[in-house]
């Protein structure tokens, strides 16, 4: 059964006053979107009642056998909160303690030029001329809800792509020709390694995910805006940390990323 717009206004105000009182939710709160729209549909509800303007997007992947049940291997939600950093600083970032939380080495692309009115359809080519930097980054995934990820797309979709921050790094020089696609990244969580990779290994590779954005929000009729970031995706996985540890990103020898999870604290009107 599709989710009516009661319904889908109903779980994005679970969501957000879960998010507003930084408190743990034991499940979906309500029955589970049948497909994506549906879940954007969520999104975009919740979206509108959020006291913050959008900062960037995150993009997410899809894997199997999830891919083949949506017919994507990409997905999407905002970022609200955005924080800089610089080499060998500690940044502390807010996570929900009785929720799901987890560091993301990425790669961001920073938006230079707004879309052209109109356009649906965007090669890689057309959807790098639309980026003006590229930092690297941490994405900081925290929901409420402690099963987000296995539930699947369609509950990470519904809040906010399963998104609670973005830590900002330094920009890549003369990014364009720098092969940063095929460095190798390296997460670690409280000095352990955990996860290794490059984002050469994704669906074309970080630039398809800005593709991906591009294509979403005009499906969507969401103006993308000179300034938003771009989270490209996870490239080294999903790392679950708790208040208390330290995520670091390490991108080849050139660039190192630290933040310290803290309790997130609630909203004040």
């Amino acid at each position: 059964m599709a989710t009516t717009h009661e319904e889908a206004a109903l779980i994005a105000g679970r969501f957000v006053s879960a998010r507003r009182a930084a408190e743990g939710i034991s499940g979906y709160p309500g029955d589970m979107p049948a497909s994506l729209e549906e879940a954007y549909r969520i999104q975009d509800e919740a979206i509108a009642t959020w006291p913050h303007p959008v900062r960037g997007w995150k993009v997410g992947r899809v894997v199997p056998p999830f891919t083949a049940q949506f017919g994507t291997d990409r997905l999407a939600g905002p970022i609200f909160s955005v924080a800089e950093a610089t080499q060998d600083v500690d940044v502390a970032m807010p996570v929900f303690a009785d929720g799901f939380a987890a560091g993301e080495a990425e790669f961001l692309f920073r938006i230079g030029s707004t879309p052209p009115p109109g356009k649906t359809r965007f090669s890689l080519e057309e959807a790098a001329d639309l980026i003006d930097a590229v930092h690297v980054g941490i994405e900081i995934a925290s929901s409420p809800l402690p099963t987000i990820n296995a539930l699947g797309p369609v509950a990470v979709v519904s809040d906010f792509g399963n998104n609670n921050g973005l830590l900002v790094g330094p920009p890549i020089p003369d990014w364009a020709r720098s092969g940063f696609e095929d460095w190798t990244v390296a997460t670690l969580v409280d000095e352990v390694e955990v996860g290794r990779g490059s984002s050469s290994a994704f669906p074309d590779g970080a630039a398809g995910s800005a593709r991906f954005l591009f294509e979403l929000m005009a499906g969507r009729g969401i103006q993308l805006l000179p300034g938003q970031w771009i989270s490209t995706g996870a490239v080294t996985g999903v790392h679950e940390a708790a208040p208390g540890q330290t995520v670091e990103a390490r991108f080849g020898a050139r660039y190192r990323l630290s933040c310290t999870f803290i309790e997130a604290r609630p909203e004040r009107d």
